[in-house]
């Protein structure tokens, strides 16, 4: 961490015991990511006249370049953040799970995925619950029933145009994913 890290106590005295747990805690960010600039963590007690357990509410707020990341642990109904340290916990894998993926973004390692391709069907078999696509490249396709979303193998034609997801089989490729393309008629 660039900057040293903050700790704000709210409508609470402040705890040495609590500020030793934080730090601990903002550390093992720094196994997750180089790029941490700054750590403000916030831990506020509820109002005294509750009538209920006192839930803690605890905000992080993790400054990296480009991007401010935020925990914010309220939660009204969970009567395990009547625990302090256990609301402090969930903040900080809250926020652990953001750095991660900021990280992956950071190294561009967030998964692209492949536009679908589109084709049209050239064959169909309904009795055995399958079909072929004519890809736009001339290929022909394997396709199972089960492999149509939406029901919609049974409206299927001879000609129908479709989207689909190609994927490599035990007897070549085929379509693990197909759409029918709705804005297209079948072609001839």
């Amino acid at each position: 961490m660039r900057l040293p890290l903050q700790i704000t106590f709210r409508q609470m005295e402040p705890s040495e015991a609590l500020e030793k747990r934080i730090r601990l805690l903002a550390g093992r960010l720094d196994r997750f990511s180089s790029h941490i600039m700054g750590c403000h963590v916030t831990i506020e007690a509820p109002h005294q006249h509750q009538r209920q357990g006192r839930i803690y509410e605890v905000r992080i707020e993790l400054t990296v370049p480009q991007r401010e990341l935020l925990a914010h642990r309220e939660h009204r109904a969970r009567h395990s953040h009547e625990d302090v340290y256990v609301a402090l916990r969930d903040a900080f894998r809250a926020v652990r799970r953001q750095l991660e993926d900021y990280e992956r973004e950071h190294r561009q390692d967030v998964k692209h995925h492949e536009p679908p391709l589109h084709g049209r069907v050239s064959e169909l078999h309904p009795a055995d619950d399958f079909g072929r696509i004519e890809s736009d490249d001339g290929r022909s396709i394997y396709f199972h029933r089960h492999s149509v979303l939406g029901g919609d193998f049974a409206h299927l034609t001879t000609g129908t145009e479709v989207r689909f997801v190609e994927e490599p089989g035990d007897l070549g490729p085929q379509a693990s994913t197909v759409h029918v393309d709705r804005h297209g008629a079948p072609r001839p």
